[in-house]
């Protein structure tokens, strides 16, 4: 019987997290048969809670507006997850919602367990935030467009680029990515016919719904990846492709996403994608790493490079 009653809550949970789902995906989640899944969908429907069943050849579930739910329930490790993100929220780059944050918070606290209670209070005691300043975005917008990538609902919005006048964009959103300091949309471009990324920020409108579309192939296997290749090179006057004689990981430990792009080629070396507004700055940048590296691309930073050498050579060279 306990297990049968927590089956059923995460089966709420799983109803809450997406619109909608089939038969055999409940299933799999819960390590059960389908049949248990209609069993189990038939007793939250007993108990009051309106979940609908999608027509289609496997079936599927929706939990349907106006449930009410249970109480919150979390383990240990889940509490202090949430209430150290309400602490980021509060002093994050989210616009009016540090205010909201700080009110859940306090009462998550209340009904926190005591030892819980103090380890929480300890991290925000003896923890001072540093700004990152810069843009902030709204929230609700935020929630719209979170709402249509699940849905896979379009949106409608006006765009502010980085240069020139802003533009009216209908785009298929695939999801949101955030690096710490910025917020950026994955989408389909339905006028370009392509991938793009969107500053959330430089959204000028709120966002509206428009016509559900079929789900497409992502950009890539990881949408972090695709906004850190996006934004670490594309926005930049000059290009670069190099190669860099060090561990992946000791590499993005003095970089970050949105400055530089890296793929593993062995144990000892990575592939590097950057950029900057002029060749000056991107040499700066790449002897600031400590790193031997070859440079691929463009032939301007290669020949810059050249002129350095010799430029370092006559400055130590023993004039006899």
């Amino acid at each position: 019987m306990l297990e049968t009653s927590a089956r059923l809550l995460k089966l709420l949970s799983l109803l809450q997290v997406r619109r909608d789902w089939t038969g055999p995906e409940l299933a799999g989640r819960l390590s059960v048969d389908v049949r248990t899944i209609r069993r189990d969908v038939d007793k939250l429907r007993s108990l009051g809670y309106p979940v609908t069943s999608l027509p289609g050849a496997t079936g599927g579930y929706q939990l349907g507006a106006g449930a009410e739910l249970p109480p919150l329930l979390l383990d240990d490790d889940e509490a202090v997850a949430v209430a150290v993100g309400l602490r980021t929220a509060a002093n994050g780059t989210i616009a009016g919602i540090e205010e909201t944050s700080v009110r859940a918070l306090t009462k998550l606290e209340q009904i926190l367990p005591s030892r819980l209670r103090r380890r929480v209070q300890a991290l925000g005691a003896h923890t001072t935030p540093l700004a990152a300043g810069g843009p902030t975005v709204d929230p609700e917008t935020l929630t719209i467009i979170a709402a249509a990538c699940r849905d896979r609902q379009q949106l409608r919005f006006t765009y502010a680029p980085t240069q020139g006048e802003p533009t009216k964009r209908l785009v298929e959103p695939q999801g949101l990515v955030h690096t710490g300091r910025r917020w950026y949309l994955v989408a389909w471009d339905v006028s370009k016919e392509d991938w793009r990324t969107f500053r959330v920020d430089r959204v000028t409108t709120e966002p509206t719904l428009a016509a559900r579309f079929p789900p497409r192939e992502p950009p890539a296997e990881s949408l972090a990846e695709f906004v850190s290749r996006q934004v670490a090179s594309s926005v930049y006057t000059y290009q670069a492709v190099l190669t860099i004689h060090a561990p992946l990981q000791a590499v993005a430990d003095r970089t970050s996403p949105t400055a530089a792009s890296l793929e593993p080629i062995d144990d000892n070396s990575c592939l590097m994608r950057t950029g900057a507004e002029s060749i000056d700055r991107m040499m700066f940048y790449l002897l600031y790493l400590g790193y031997d590296f070859e440079v691929h691309e463009p032939p301007e930073l290669a020949e810059h490079v050249r002129t350095l050498i010799d430029r370092l050579q006559n400055a130590v060279r023993v004039r006899e």
